[in-house]
C-alpha cells in the first residue's frame, strides 16, 4: 500500500499502521475484517473488535503537568514494569521495547511518564514515527489503577501528540473496543475522531 492511498482514510485503510501493514503479514489462522465488510465469524475463530482512530494535528495546545507528578523518561525495564502493572494479561518485555529502539521509528522523546512523588510511576505511554508516511502511533498508553479519572492518560496522550507535531502529518491509535479501562473515550476527548471498527478474528 502506498502512502499516498494510507494517507486518505488511515483508520479504514489498515487495521495497523502504513509501516507495519507493508511488513507484517496476517498469521495464519488470523483474520481482520473492516467493520463494513464483515458478514459474522466463522466457524471455528472468536471475533474480537477492535477501533482504530485518527488525529490530524489540529487545536493542540499544551496541559500543565498534573499537580503531584513529574514528567520523567522511563527506563525500558521501568515501562514494561508499568504495563504489566496495568493489565491482567497483556505485557511488552523490555527486550521488546530494546528491539524497537533498533528501529527507524524509534524517538527516545517519545517514551514518557507521570511519577508521583514517591517515583513510583503512575501513567506511561509511547508513540513511534514514521518519517516518510508522516504518521505517529500511540501505543502502550495506561494509567495505574490507583491513579485513574485524575486526568493522567489524557497528559500522556496530549504531551506525545505535541512532541510528534511538526513532523507527523496525522497520528493514529487502536485498542480493544470492549476494554473496562474505556480507552476510546479518552481517545475521542483528547480530538482522535475517524473512528472505524475492525474485527479480529482468531482460532478458538
Amino acid at each position: 500500500m502506498t502512502s499516498e492511498e494510507y494517507k486518505k482514510a488511515p483508520a479504514r485503510a489498515s487495521s495497523l499502521p502504513l509501516w507495519k501493514t507493508n511488513s507484517i503479514a496476517v498469521p495464519e489462522g488470523m483474520l481482520i475484517v473492516r467493520d463494513d465488510g464483515f458478514t459474522g465469524v466463522p466457524e471455528g475463530f472468536r471475533d474480537e473488535r477492535y477501533f482504530k482512530l485518527v488525529h490530524r494535528m489540529k487545536g493542540l495546545r499544551p496541559i500543565p503537568v498534573p499537580d503531584g507528578f513529574t514528567l520523567v523518561t522511563p527506563s525500558a525495564q521501568a515501562l514494561s514494569r508499568h504495563v504489566a502493572s496495568c493489565y491482567e494479561e497483556e505485557r511488552i518485555s523490555p527486550k521488546a521495547l530494546a528491539e524497537r529502539e533498533k528501529t527507524p521509528y524509534f524517538r527516545a522523546e517519545l517514551r514518557i511518564a507521570l511519577a508521583d512523588e514517591g517515583g513510583t510511576i503512575a501513567a506511561s505511554g509511547i508513540a513511534e514515527l514514521d518519517p516518510e508516511a508522516g504518521e505517529g502511533v500511540l501505543e502502550w498508553i495506561q494509567v495505574s489503577p490507583g491513579y485513574r479519572r485524575m486526568g493522567l492518560g489524557r497528559f500522556i496522550v496530549n504531551e506525545l501528540l505535541l512532541r510528534l507535531k511538526g513532523e507527523a502529518e496525522f497520528a493514529t491509535v487502536s485498542g480493544k473496543e470492549n476494554s473496562p479501562d474505556e480507552p476510546l473515550r479518552l481517545y475521542l476527548a483528547c480530538g482522535f475522531g475517524e473512528e472505524v471498527i475492525w474485527h479480529v478474528m482468531t482460532r478458538k
